[in-house]
């Protein structure tokens, strides 16, 4: 009688244990496709929460720009428009004024512009510079659309500072990247053999598509313009390249005064052959005045010029030797120096004339 009850016992044991074995699983499927409980995450970080603020107060001063280039069909004689490329540039003004890079819209016949409200409007060339690398384009204004960038200053940046780069690369448009100034005073050499000096390099990613669009500080100024990458691939490699805003302001503002580069200039005529040779044979270190033009901003301060006479000898007239304290020793020196220069801006001029230093005040045209 025992052994019957453990026999019916252990049958028992086996039929629960095959229920057991066909409900589980049924039981576990049915728990698993419960969606699981989320965790809240709490708070955003604070640097989260700035990246984000930086994105939204910059997304509508971005644009995405897109080119088109005219070919012929050589059967029918036909022009019409081809993509040619796309790149990026940002709001400068509230009157439709856009900068981008010379290269996005080099080569193109039309160019659109899309704003952030995703529409498209056709673009007419205000200005371009092409050893700048920079150029401006136009649209009827949108009220409520476009926002002109904040403008920030680049003569004060310092390796370490975090930077934001907001573009379209490959096409994606609206696309944020983050790093930091990885050097400045960089010198970048256009595809004209022009070289631009004082460029920000950045190791926020950086690719085809971006160029032209804008370089933030974490306050959400412009401090740059998107140009350019290191890169054996084409793609971003941590060595991008960006035009300083202080440059881009000088360049920018006279594209749209003027639809070219004005170049300040002090109406000088100079020969760097006959400078060396000032140094090489006199150990002076300067920019000799051999001409002056006529109603320049020399003429009227009365900067006296080099005398040549017949016999071949000259008579040395003034001689520049430093701009704001700053010494020069070649014309490019005193271009370079200029060029920082903005119209309206105070100069001090200083000059060897005979055995005597001058020192002229002067203001930029």
């Amino acid at each position: 009688m025992r052994l019957y009850k453990v026999a019916l016992l252990s049958f028992l044991l086996v039929i629960v244990l095959a229920t057991l074995w066909r409900i589980v699983p049924i039981l576990e499927s049915r728990f698993a496709s419960v969606p699981k409980t989320v965790v809240p995450r709490g708070e955003l970080s604070r640097l989260e929460r700035s990246n984000i603020e930086i994105f939204e107060k910059s997304k509508d001063s971005v644009v995405y720009i897109s080119t088109l280039k005219q070919v012929v069909d050589i059967w029918s004689m036909t022009l019409f428009d081809v993509p040619k490329g796309t790149g990026s540039g940002f709001v400068w003004d509230s009157f439709g004024h856009i900068v981008t890079n010379y290269h996005v819209i080099q080569g193109a016949s039309r160019a659109m512009v899309r704003l952030s409200n995703g529409r498209d409007y056709e673009a007419v060339l205000v200005g371009a510079d092409p050893d700048h690398d920079l150029a401006v384009l136009k649209i009827d204004p949108v009220p409520g659309v476009m926002k002109p960038v904040s403008l920030g200053s680049s003569s004060d940046l310092r390796v370490g500072q975090i930077v934001y780069a907001i573009g379209n690369p490959f096409g994606l448009d609206w696309t944020m990247t983050m790093g930091i100034i990885s050097a400045t005073d960089r010198v970048i050499h256009e595809p004209n053999g022009v070289k631009i000096k004082n460029v920000i390099q950045t190791d926020a990613a950086i690719n085809p598509g971006n160029s032209g669009g804008p370089l933030l500080d974490s306050a959400g100024r412009v401090i740059g313009v998107n140009t350019a990458i290191y890169s054996p691939s084409g793609a971003n490699a941590g060595i991008g390249f960006a035009l300083p805003i202080d440059l881009v302001n000088r360049v920018v503002s006279s594209l749209i005064s003027y639809g070219y580069y004005k170049k300040l200039t002090l109406g000088i005529k100079s020969d760097e052959r006959l400078n060396r040779l000032l140094k090489r044979k006199f150990g002076i270190s300067g920019v000799a005045v051999l001409g002056v033009e006529p109603d320049s901003i020399a003429a009227m301060a009365d900067i006296k010029p080099a005398r040549i006479y017949s016999d071949g000898s000259i008579e040395f007239g003034d001689i520049i030797i430093a701009v704001d304290s700053i010494r020069v020793s070649s014309l490019n020196d005193l271009e370079e120096l200029l060029s920082k220069k903005s119209p309206g801006d105070k100069i001090v001029l200083s000059l060897k004339r005979g055995s005597e230093r001058v020192d002229i005040e002067l203001r930029m045209p």
